[in-house]
């Protein structure tokens, strides 16, 4: 304890499988993400805000380049354009489901699926214990897609291109060929990024050496993405505007900077999974000293430095622990004022999921952090002892330290 005065897939990103560095936020029983739409399988379905702005988007987009082939719709072409956006995100969602059936098969879990800006995001819990299960629920994403391709391809054979659903299959047809295409390409976060890290893996038996590889090709994929799609843009409409230019380039932008973090993410949690076994909170406890609620705080804060402790706990007539001083309010006390103050105002009660066991490591330990979010736990040894006082600042620190090398 501080004595002075004055942290923590998709279609175009694809499913989320992986921890996040630092100990994640509180884990909510039902998690959120938008508008509840359904749940298939059991896995809820959101839409975020965010897919009303593409929506949005996509309407005006597709709206005026249904002017050119039918201006004989007039404004209803809008209408018609919403209804090409629902329908390609419907699309998308087929997508998704893939993943999450496959993932449902292998026994990982699926927290939800989201609906947003730049496609689709299935939030797979835990990872395939063997390459090829990878390999296999990564493709099964674009292996849909292209079959809704295929599927809207015979449907056109039925009708005239000049025609309202010519236009839409047409455009249903070649947006899902893009998405297979796009998740394809063998970086990460894309489908193709994690078949490629599945092949890697295969070969050499090392699932970081895997994620490494494609995690690199990820990177190399955004640069290209940043300077290669206004390059074509450009060499395919030489008449272009400088609107037009503008949102090439803001598109190429948004789409390299997802792909980049996508893929610096995915090799930040796959080194966490591996130091994750070594995170022992016995280790990271601090050692503590005990007061009564009456203490001031002076007084203390004294006896902490004499004590060597970082630390300090609250306890009863009895000598048992009932309170732990929280660090950031000892912070907030000037250091005139603290001989005048006593600690009891300024400790959290300890509730059941504030006292942690020492000997808890790793993933329980992120689960029981993530269960009861606190600053300050007591930990205490398996005979009920105090042990010390672990916060999350120090969790948080060590794990920054061991995933960035720091």
């Amino acid at each position: 304890m501080s004595d002075s005065s004055g942290r923590r897939t998709s279609d175009q990103p694809p499913h989320d499988s992986g921890t996040r560095p630092g100990p994640p936020p509180p884990e909510d029983p039902e998690p959120r993400g938008g508008i509840l739409m359904g749940r298939p399988f059991g896995v809820p379905i959101y839409v975020t805000p965010s897919w009303f702005v593409i929506a949005a988007l996509i309407t005006w987009v597709f709206g005026g380049q249904l002017d050119r082939v039918l201006p004989e719709l007039g404004a209803a072409r809008y209408l018609l354009a919403f209804f090409f956006a629902v329908a390609f995100y419907g699309s998308v969602l087929i997508h998704e489901l893939a993943h999450t059936l496959v993932a449902l098969r292998y026994k990982l879990g699926v927290r939800r699926i989201q609906l947003q800006f730049f496609g689709g995001v299935s939030e797979i819990e835990n990872e395939a214990e063997r390459p090829w299960r990878e390999f296999w629920l990564a493709f099964v994403g674009p292996l849909l897609s292209l079959v809704l391709g295929g599927v809207f391809y015979l449907a056109l054979q039925a009708v005239e291109l000049s025609t309202v659903p010519g236009v839409l299959l047409t455009g249903l047809m070649v947006s899902n060929l893009v998405v297979a295409a796009f998740n394809l390409l063998p970086g990460l976060p894309l489908d193709g990024g994690r078949m490629l890290r599945a092949v890697v893996w295969a070969i050499t038996g090392r699932p970081m050496t895997g994620t490494v590889a494609a995690a690199w090709a990820g990177r190399v994929l955004a640069v290209a993405v940043l300077i290669g799609l206004p390059l074509i843009s450009s060499a395919r409409e030489l008449d272009r505007s400088r609107t037009d230019t503008l949102v090439d380039a803001v598109l190429a932008a948004v789409l390299a900077a997802i792909i980049w973090n996508g893929a610096t993410g995915a090799l930040r949690n796959a080194r966490l999974k591996e130091v994750l076994p070594g995170l022992r909170l016995r280790d990271l406890a601090r050692r503590a000293v005990e007061v009564t609620a009456d203490t001031p705080l002076g007084e203390a804060m004294r006896r902490a430095h004499e004590a060597q402790a970082g630390a300090v706990v609250v306890v009863d007539g009895r000598g048992e622990p009932i309170a732990l001083v929280r660090e950031s309010a000892v912070r907030a006390v000037p250091e005139h004022r603290r001989p005048w103050v006593a600690v009891g105002p300024l400790a959290r009660d300890l509730e059941p999921g504030l006292r942690l066991s020492a000997d808890l490591a790793g993933e329980d330990l992120l689960r029981a952090v993530r269960a009861t979010p606190a600053g300050e736990y007591l930990v205490v040894e398996p005979d009920g002892r105090v042990f010390g006082v672990a916060t999350l600042t120090d969790i948080e620190q060590r794990l920054t330290a061991a995933v960035t090398g720091r």
